[in-house]
């Protein structure tokens, strides 16, 4: 499996094709258009050094982990979008993504990983436990799972995930 390479500025166009398309199976044109909106080119701008772009055989985009250290915490780092082509999902490309992302934060001192998604993606819930998270409780539960109301505004609720990255238990704050 190729390594990935720090992502770039220039590679923005190309993220937001990747988002639009690669979600356009399971989303309207719309609704794919509007989850390309998280992921603006400022995070490009100020995070590509900590960002991740797995290319195929012809330059083509396959995969990409936008990510980021805090700026606040230095113990922490934010892994905030992942992408993978559709047809290479399943085979570990996204595992890949953030296990360099892990090796490059712990590197960088960052001895916990945070993430987020939505309570209805039972997938990417599966893909974070599978991977170490653990979920941080919240004020109320979803189908057996912590969830944050209003965590990105109004009616817009996440499940909210932490790894240490030396393998002890996470504390709760």
């Amino acid at each position: 499996m190729p390594d990935p390479r720090q992502a770039r500025v220039s590679d923005h166009p190309a993220l937001v094709e990747c988002v639009r398309t690669w979600w356009g199976d399971s989303r309207t044109p719309q609704q794919a258009r509007e989850l390309s909106l998280l992921l603006p080119r400022l995070f490009l701008q100020f995070f590509s050094g900590t960002s991740l772009v797995r290319e195929g055989g012809s330059g083509e985009v396959e995969a990409f982990l936008v990510g980021f250290y805090s700026g606040d915490n230095d113990r922490e780092a934010y892994i905030h979008f992942v992408g993978v082509d559709p047809r290479l999902r399943g085979q570990g490309v996204a595992r890949g993504l953030y296990e360099a992302f892990f090796r490059r934060a712990a590197g960088a001192g960052r001895t916990e990983v945070r993430a987020i998604t939505s309570p209805g993606n039972t997938g990417s819930i599966a893909f974070h436990r599978a991977l170490g998270f653990e979920l941080e409780a919240g004020d109320r539960e979803l189908d057996g799972v912590p969830v944050h109301s209003d965590y990105d505004g109004l009616g817009q609720a996440r499940v909210c995930f932490r790894r240490r990255l030396d393998g002890t238990a996470v504390t709760t704050r």
